[in-house]
């Protein structure tokens, strides 16, 4: 489902690209010492993993993780795509203040014994210079699976705001929850869990 984005005055707009800049500065002189492929930042502002699992097969209960950090290594030419993410648990949404209560306890996300659930992945399947299909390793809760996930959009160009680089994208994907010893409310609530991902990220 599309995220519907508003307009906002330049003054913000500029505001905004001083904090992600300010941010994220730091990493410039590790990515050029290194001489490796270019690097890119996520932006916070414009980077978000949504989720969604079906309900007692009527409805589909959605919502996010509100706290994401991240960096790829991105070269099309040389077909390279090395992507490390990083989600805080405790930052769920589902727009439901009783349901993220349930969703931060012990049976389910954990956050107090398992902070962080990380995504990293090197293997891509590519069409041409798009990387179509990322092949990685998802962490929750102190247990790793794989996860595909798959581009449905992917695009770079540069930002006027920002006056760097700037690579983007839609990704898709799907975790057996159980996997990872989330067994709660099954079968009442669905096993497979679907991720709907949305990437920024600024050269560095």
């Amino acid at each position: 489902m599309a995220r519907q984005r508003s307009f906002r005055p330049a003054r913000r707009l500029i505001a905004v690209a001083g904090l992600v800049l300010a941010t994220t500065a730091s990493a410039q002189p590790a990515a050029s010492a290194a001489g490796a492929s270019p690097a890119y930042v996520f932006d916070p502002t414009h980077t978000a993993v949504h989720w969604e699992v079906v309900h007692m097969g009527t409805s589909t209960i959605r919502g996010r993780f509100d706290k994401i950090a991240g960096s790829v290594q991105f070269d099309a030419k040389a077909h390279l795509l090395d992507v490390g993410i990083t989600v805080q648990t405790a930052s769920v949404n589902s727009g439901v203040p009783l349901l993220d209560t349930i969703l931060r306890g012990k049976e389910l996300l954990d956050p107090t014994g398992s902070p962080e659930a990380y995504y990293t992945a090197r293997q891509v399947r590519w069409e041409g210079d798009l990387p179509r299909e990322v092949h990685g390793e998802l962490t929750l809760r102190g247990t790793s699976e794989p996860l595909t996930l798959t581009a449905t959009r992917w695009k770079c160009g540069l930002s006027l705001v920002l006056r760097h680089e700037v690579c983007g994208g839609d990704f898709e994907g799907e975790l057996v929850r159980s996997r990872f010893g989330i067994t709660h409310s099954l079968p009442f609530v669905d096993d497979r869990v679907k991720l709907l991902i949305e990437v920024e990220a600024i050269r560095q």
